[in-house]
């Protein structure tokens, strides 16, 4: 015969509030200080997690070709902290947010350039108005869908593509692998990364594939 323990009621909300925090995913460390854009965790799996964006807004870099993510990541950077310094159209100062992204398009070989391009999430309190600037361009994603992979440390050349190999075989057996099926994990795939150069602990970077998710219904 089963034992039945009766729990109090005080210990019994304190579990269900520990394990809606879990399912709820860990956000970055760095959001606790600046802006991040906002998302629901809609599933987690071995190795990944699944989220939806609600319609974030970013101001992009036009496409930068280099042979390494983070010779470009670092051009485009620039060209966007001096967005947010004041050079723009408005002469408006903009708040720094996270993570800065940056959507890979891998080249056919090795010693070929691959194309970058560069984001910075636009504040709330510029959405309404984000001023414009020579060289770069907003984009505003609608309902999105993207299935993510942490990792530590400094972004380096070599160890982006394996974190998005690892993050497309991860999703290999689960419900969301037909959304990504037709993504060879060497296709376009996003590096969102959350510190600041000058920070060298508790370093949080993202690998996105966005998914292709019919009627974003889920």
């Amino acid at each position: 015969m089963a034992t039945r323990f009766n729990l109090p009621p005080l210990f019994l909300a304190l579990l269900l509030l520990l394990l809606s925090a879990a399912a709820a995913g860990t956000a970055p460390p760095t959001c606790s200080r600046i802006e991040c854009p906002s998302y629901d965790v809609v599933d987690q799996g071995n190795g990944f997690e699944i989220r939806r964006y609600i319609s974030p807004l970013w101001i992009s870099t036009s496409s930068i070709d280099d042979i390494s993510l983070v010779n470009a990541t670092r051009q485009g950077f620039l060209l966007l902290f001096d967005y947010i310094q004041g050079k723009n159209e408005y002469g408006e100062t903009i708040e720094m947010t996270a993570p800065v992204i940056t959507q890979v398009s891998p080249s056919d070989g090795p010693f070929c350039a691959s194309s970058f391009v560069v984001s910075f999430y636009v504040p709330k309190q510029n959405q309404g108005k984000p001023p414009p600037a020579d060289g770069l361009s907003v984009q505003k994603w609608g309902v999105s869908y993207a299935a993510v992979r942490q990792f530590a440390g400094f972004v380096s050349d070599y160890g982006v593509a394996e974190e998005a190999a690892a993050l497309y075989s991860s999703l290999e057996g689960s419900a969301w692998f037909d959304a990504v099926e037709k993504q060879d994990p060497t296709s376009v795939y996003t590096v969102a990364q959350y510190n600041s150069p000058f920070e060298f602990t508790d370093r949080v970077n993202e690998i996105w594939l966005i998914l292709s998710v019919e009627g974003n219904s889920l």
